[in-house]
């Protein structure tokens, strides 16, 4: 059976996976002052880094309405079931208005199959789930079977996050600014990681780069011994060579069967920070 995958602006999905799947993205919103933009679609990076600079300040960002759902629910054929890969619901209203979203088109069109799953991850973690969907799709699954997995495999997703730079934090009121300018002083960098309830929450506290990312490889084998049938998920902000040599040591010492490697979007990258990556993969 053929199914439609869509997923939302959080999601960061890696261009080899895109044009070979047909994946709908119903976008975020960008809020600058008295300007408004959607991901992906009325600013990208370049504009997005642009307009921080000249601003000096952080966007707030927004959830797709449920009539953006429904809208995008409702341009999908009648007869192909959709799965629906929502942005952590620990994170945003996302999840919530992507389902009120499918309740108003099946009080249309109650025949149709939509099912929304809350990732409880975020950037490349949506993008693994995605991937691991393509792949499932591809051996037969049927929409029950695959809606069942999917909800499996979203417990098992790993997503760690490694920030290079506090000051994201501290500019989105996140952090204090005295206590950032402390961490900054001590270089300190902050370990980062998904949690079960699909938070963000600190998992350690580094002092330096390096050490910093020799912690973030290191993890990996605390959450998985068996790679060689996993595949890893990485991104990064505005670092495409920091990330290509952290991504080539992980894969030196944890052989994935196979890796992805692409930038952040406008709203992971507005509180990742210049320099931040993320992982995803599947543990034990």
């Amino acid at each position: 059976m053929d199914f439609q995958l869509m997923t939302d602006g959080g999601a960061d999905i890696p261009k080899r996976l895109t044009e070979t799947v047909d994946i709908i993205v119903v976008p975020l919103y960008l809020h600058f002052k008295d300007e408004q933009y959607q991901t992906g679609v009325t600013i990208d990076i370049p504009t997005y880094y642009k307009k921080i600079e000249e601003t000096k300040e952080l966007p707030r960002s927004s959830a797709p309405s449920p009539n953006d759902f429904y809208e995008a629910y409702k341009q999908v054929d009648p007869r192909r079931p959709i799965i629906m890969l929502s942005l952590s619901k620990g994170l945003s209203s996302t999840y919530e208005n992507a389902v009120t979203g499918k309740n108003m088109l099946l009080e249309e069109e109650p025949e149709r199959k939509i099912e929304v799953i809350n990732t409880k991850t975020a950037s490349c973690g949506q993008a693994l789930l995605l991937h691991e969907a393509t792949q499932k799709i591809k051996e037969g699954l049927s929409f029950e079977e695959l809606v069942i997995h999917l909800n499996e495999r979203t417990e098992q997703t790993t997503t760690l996050f490694v920030l290079k730079t506090l000051e994201n934090l501290v500019l989105g009121g996140r952090l204090d600014r005295v206590k950032g300018t402390l961490a900054k002083t001590l270089n300190i960098k902050l370990l980062m990681k998904a949690s079960d309830e699909g938070t963000i929450e600190v998992s350690e506290k580094v002092r330096g780069d390096k050490k910093s990312i020799r912690r973030f490889v290191e993890q990996i084998g605390e959450y998985t011994k068996n790679v060689e049938d996993k595949v890893i998920m990485m991104t990064h902000c505005n670092a495409e060579d920091r990330a290509m040599k952290v991504l080539k040591d992980m894969t030196d010492n944890y052989p994935f069967k196979d890796s992805f490697l692409t930038e952040t979007g406008p709203l992971i990258s507005t509180y990742g920070g210049q320099g931040a990556l993320v992982i995803s993969f599947f543990k034990d």
